[in-house]
């Protein structure tokens, strides 16, 4: 979302302010009317929005590695390619499960310690996976990320309200995305280059630094942040029930386990089907950052205009892409353009879904924010796993023709039951 979203929307009851997802919502409102961000603190605290912008960018670095990691891991710990791939699929699934369950099992407890408890989790998951020689290993220590990712995630919006006033929210919910961007830009490249050089293990040490940083810089900044209990369980069995809620997670199933489905097994297609060297291979990830910092902005944009549209744009534009490395994965200008137009058509995803989903569900906004990261780690998961199957069976190809098939049903999904209009219209109800 562009950083100047509602920089300038007045507060007072009745006036309009833009919620996370970028819709205007009237202040005060009620009869299942968003409710608007409130700051609990007095004053913006962007230093405390700061530190929980390096967590999420440790946090996403460290889901990310595996990836530009994947041919040195699998080879040092004697498993196959899509053995190690799983330690993707690891991390996915439990923070599926933690997204929407932490908020309800820490809510007696001081925000502010909680974060600090997501962030050690984070650092200790870097140390254990630099420490690991075996697959099972590495899987503990992934498991320990997607707690620390799931819970992370889930509440960092609900913090972020609370951390600046109403009008600043927007910005302060650019400025934490800020650190996925960078995250894109960064832990692909920087990981390959790294393992190339010390290790695959050294990639994990220098994320395990970057926690420790976003620990101090939390324990320095946040401020005491009372929990709610008003949470309740309830809440997520009646959102599931409504049938847009529903096309929404399926639609993000589809489409990002597409994604994760090619992103996972890049390297190995990569290396055994366009022969590149290890140093052209961090080239093109750096590319593909680099085109998934630009795809972020670009996505924002197109996203705060029509959620329906920036999706479509997204799924089909990456299945064209998986096709063409299905066709073309031979040729070191065809896969290195098409991954680098992989990450720029990414950017769409992550504000698409969330504008959509609050939409959908206006009066739970944050409960569908839970259910939206649920369903992104569970679609991360199945690519991964399934991703996995067919490179171990067909190649590494296999990948790009999984996220053919799910990014073409998603786009379709998309295009017919989207949101339609403006900021106000409804999504379409499957018959």
């Amino acid at each position: 979302m562009p950083p100047d979203a509602c920089s300038d929307c007045a507060t007072a009851p009745g006036d309009q302010v833009t919620s996370a997802a970028g819709d205007h919502v009237t202040s005060g409102a009620s009869d299942g009317a968003a409710a608007a961000p409130d700051n609990e603190v007095g004053s913006a605290h962007w230093y405390a929005v700061i530190s929980l912008t390096l967590g999420v960018f440790g946090l996403v670095t460290a889901e990310f590695l595996p990836p530009s990691l994947l041919t040195a891991m699998a080879s040092d710990l004697a498993v196959s390619e899509g053995a190690a791939g799983q330690s993707v699929t690891a991390t996915a699934l439990v923070a599926a499960i933690a997204a929407p369950a932490l908020p309800l099992l820490t809510r007696r407890i001081d925000r502010r310690h909680v974060m600090f408890a997501f962030t050690l989790l984070l650092l200790l998951s870097n140390v254990l996976a630099a420490l690991a020689h075996s697959l099972s290993a590495l899987l503990v220590s992934r498991v320990l990320l997607g707690v620390a990712l799931g819970g992370f995630w889930a509440m960092a919006a609900p913090l972020a309200m609370r951390l600046v006033p109403q009008a600043l929210f927007p910005r302060a919910m650019s400025l934490i995305l800020t650190g996925v961007s960078v995250a894109t830009v960064c832990a692909a490249p920087i990981g390959a280059w790294m393992g190339a050089h010390w290790g695959w293990r050294s990639a994990f040490v220098a994320a395990g630094a970057v926690a420790v940083l976003t620990l101090l810089a939390q324990i320095a900044t946040l401020p005491p942040l009372k929990a709610r209990g008003d949470s309740d369980a309830r809440v997520l069995g009646e959102l599931l029930g409504r049938p847009s809620i529903r096309v929404v997670l399926l639609a993000v199933l589809l489409v990002i386990s597409g994604h994760f489905a090619g992103f996972t097994y890049v390297r190995p297609l990569m290396e055994n089907v366009t022969h590149l060297s290890v140093a052209a291979v961090s080239g093109v990830l750096l590319a593909y950052g680099i085109g998934g910092f630009f795809g972020n902005l670009f996505g924002g944009w197109l996203a705060g205009r029509s959620e329906r549209l920036a999706i479509v744009f997204g799924g089909a534009s990456i299945a064209l892409l998986a096709a063409a490395l299905l066709a073309g994965g031979g040729s070191a200008a065809v896969a290195a353009v098409a991954i680098t137009l992989w990450g720029f058509a990414f950017g769409a995803f992550p504000v698409g879904f969330q504008i959509w989903i609050v939409r959908a569900a206006p009066d739970q906004a944050e409960g569908a924010s839970g259910l939206l990261v649920a369903a992104f780690q569970i679609a991360i998961a199945s690519g991964a796993i399934g991703g996995g199957i067919l490179v171990d069976h067909i190649g590494a190809l296999g990948g790009p023709l999984f996220a053919v098939v799910a990014m073409t049903l998603g786009a379709l999904l998309a295009w017919r039951f989207g949101p339609r209009g403006g900021a106000t219209a409804d999504v379409a109800e499957p018959a």
